[in-house]
């Protein structure tokens, strides 16, 4: 439980992300859909979040949309604390997808080194914090395999070691266990709040399973593309 000093210091901070009436809609006139309604929410750096809901509900549109990969159609989105839109990646925000996303003529560490030599980072330093980030997930064993090679479970830590390698102050992953059986979910899950923890990142983690979203402190629900937040920052902060 956070103290009053440390709850203090959270409240003066920049959130990582802020949404102020925030709405996405696509397409136009009859044909018309409203993935997100009218989104408050700010995320600072060390907020655990699960974003709960159905398949269809906006969870995914709304990820997006905070990690800079979708443009609202009303509100303001900014990142307070990171940078402008052109800032974000790679590096400050990392995601997650549900979907493989590991490139395949690549083996394990080239996936993982490829994002740090896109920021800029010298080879030497890239391959060094690549090993360093597939020792923390436990995937010494498969650096030199090609993600084809690799397991369900497997696939996602090498995703979330990616992330580590980078240190972003924000991590999203969208429905990361949503393709894996119970056990392997849960431990992609337990990688991912590690993962935050090691980089005091702020994480969002979107999900339909009440199992996984018992894991964190602080719950968002999606319905019929509104969200509703429990133990949020207020977006004013």
């Amino acid at each position: 439980m956070s103290t009053p000093a440390a709850t203090g210091a959270r409240s003066l901070a920049p959130p990582l992300v802020r949404c102020v009436g925030v709405s996405r809609t696509y397409g136009s006139g009859a044909r018309a859909v409203v993935a997100v309604h009218d989104a408050h929410c700010a995320v600072h750096g060390g907020d655990r979040v699960a974003l709960m809901g159905r398949s269809g509900s906006g969870k995914s549109t709304l990820l997006h949309l905070l990690a800079g990969l979708d443009s609202p159609t009303t509100g303001d989105i900014a990142w307070p604390a990171i940078g402008d839109h052109h800032e974000l990646r790679p590096g400050p925000i990392g995601v997650v997808f549900q979907a493989p996303s590991l490139l395949a003529p690549l083996d394990v560490l080239e996936n993982v080194t490829l994002p740090l030599l896109l920021e800029g980072v010298e080879p030497h330093e890239a391959t060094a914090r690549a090993h360093a980030a597939l020792g923390a997930m436990d995937l010494d064993g498969v650096a030199t395999k090609l993600p084809e090679e690799l397991s369900g479970g497997q696939a996602q830590r090498v995703a979330i070691a990616r992330i580590l390698a980078s240190r972003p102050r924000l991590i999203l992953a969208d429905e990361p266990t949503g393709q894996l059986d119970h056990v392997t979910g849960e431990h992609v899950v337990g990688a991912l709040i590690e993962c935050a923890v090691a980089l005091q990142a702020g994480l969002i983690v979107n999900t339909h399973d009440p199992a996984v979203g018992d894991r964190f402190a602080i719950q968002w629900t999606m319905v019929d593309g509104r969200l509703h937040t429990s133990g949020a920052v207020p977006c004013s902060a």
